[in-house]
């Protein structure tokens, strides 16, 4: 169940989704995001007062889809990573078109601060301890993969191949420090 601050920042993320489709994310303010949301703005304004704090919410809703992914019983690491990283990226595809143009906006800086909130997600969700070492490495899997996934339109088949070639690579280069898993 979620909580009436849940919900409020559930709907201003959708608007924010919805409104950077047709708009330039610039031009977009938080007002017109609470508007768009049908929430007042002083409201909004208390659980997210800017649209950085919209966007990390909505960052968290989509690590959420790699939390519940399910690689199955005695799957291998690699195996629920990827799945947990595919889930993510499945959430995020129906908005392809916002999230680019956001991310375009915001510049790979701005945007990067969430990547290893998400790799961290991916790692718990497919089982692994997130180690400062291990971290590192799927931040870096993660930024790759969200690069390819931009250009990858239809089937994902570049984005799955990417990130199945990435966390091989991880693997190999995590046990060669001793931080495999």
């Amino acid at each position: 169940m979620t909580t009436p601050a849940e919900d409020l920042l559930d709907r201003a993320a959708a608007a924010a989704l919805s409104l950077a489709a047709d708009r330039p994310w610039p031009q977009i303010a938080l007002r017109d995001i609470a508007v768009a949301a049908g929430a007042p703005f002083a409201e909004l304004y208390v659980k997210a007062d800017s649209k950085a704090k919209v966007l990390a919410h909505l960052s968290l809703r989509f690590d959420q889809a790699a939390l519940n992914a399910d690689a199955g019983e005695g799957a291998a690491a690699h195996d629920r990573l990827f799945d947990a990283a595919m889930a993510r990226v499945e959430a995020m595809e129906p908005h392809r078109h916002a999230l680019i143009a956001i991310s375009k906006s915001e510049g790979l800086p701005r945007a990067a601060v969430r990547f290893p909130k998400t790799a961290r997600a991916i790692l718990e969700a497919a089982g692994i301890e997130a180690t400062p070492v291990r971290l590192a490495a799927m931040t870096a899997v993660w930024a790759r993969t969200l690069q390819v996934w931009r250009d990858d339109e239809g089937a994902l088949n570049r984005t799955m191949a990417e990130l199945d070639k990435r966390l091989k690579q991880m693997a190999e280069q995590l046990a060669k420090v001793g931080a495999g898993f």
